[in-house]
């Protein structure tokens, strides 16, 4: 017998919803005033250039260690001491935050709710990254039924706790959300609660929106 159809698309916010900040070292060199190819870690893009990305996948450093590890490092190319990746996101893309949106996002979420069907983000750092005035800024996040943020349920991915948080909002059962995110680990703890998933892959946004969304019967194009 042919599956249901989904009723909700949950997505993970970094990554899947904006652009890495790998694939916009450009736009922070300009912004910073720092020389063309000054930061040449790459993560996934290119995992060889990036040995502190290698150990986070293996689980030696959490994400938020990662990122304020970069963000620590960025500020000293510029002169001043960065204590967290808020003010990282804020000097390199605080201008516009929607240009750092992926257009497949805006497609994709567009499709879902245009359709009828509920949308719930479940982030691990949405706030203690962006914050909360870059968060206002993003026209697409209105499109949202909920947005579940450990920065402020201290509750990360892939804790089993997270994941039933973005249900009991969703009021919904697992079997009937599309959980899409970047990292194997989270994808893991959300099918170990029954939730269909997607592993996003940065390197090719569509074809990851395109899985998703055959959960709902919609075509992505």
């Amino acid at each position: 017998m042919r599956r249901p159809l989904a009723q909700a698309l949950v997505l993970d916010f970094g990554g899947v919803i904006s652009k890495t900040l790998f694939e916009t070292h450009d736009l922070t060199e300009r912004t910073l005033g720092l020389a063309p190819c000054t930061l040449k870690w790459l993560g996934p893009f290119a995992p060889d250039s990036d040995p502190l990305w290698t150990s986070m996948q293996l689980g030696e450093i959490s994400e938020r260690d990662y990122w304020l590890t970069r963000s620590r490092e960025v500020g000293r190319l510029v002169g001043e001491d960065w204590r967290d990746m808020e003010t990282f996101v804020k000097r390199a893309r605080g201008a516009d935050p929607d240009t750092v949106i992926r257009p497949e996002a805006a497609r994709a979420i567009t499709l879902a709710a245009d359709a009828g069907f509920r949308l719930a983000i479940l982030s691990n750092e949405l706030d203690l990254f962006y914050g909360t005035d870059f968060r206002s800024r993003l026209s697409i996040l209105k499109r949202f039924d909920t947005i579940v943020d450990a920065t402020h349920t201290g509750i990360l991915k892939p804790d089993p706790r997270a994941y039933q948080s973005v249900l009991d909002e969703l009021a919904l059962e697992a079997d009937n959300c599309v959980f899409v995110d970047d990292q194997r680990r989270n994808i893991a703890g959300a099918a170990a609660c029954n939730m269909r998933t997607v592993l996003f892959d940065v390197r090719n946004p569509a074809a990851s929106y395109s899985e998703a969304l055959r959960h709902f019967g919609l075509q992505f194009d």
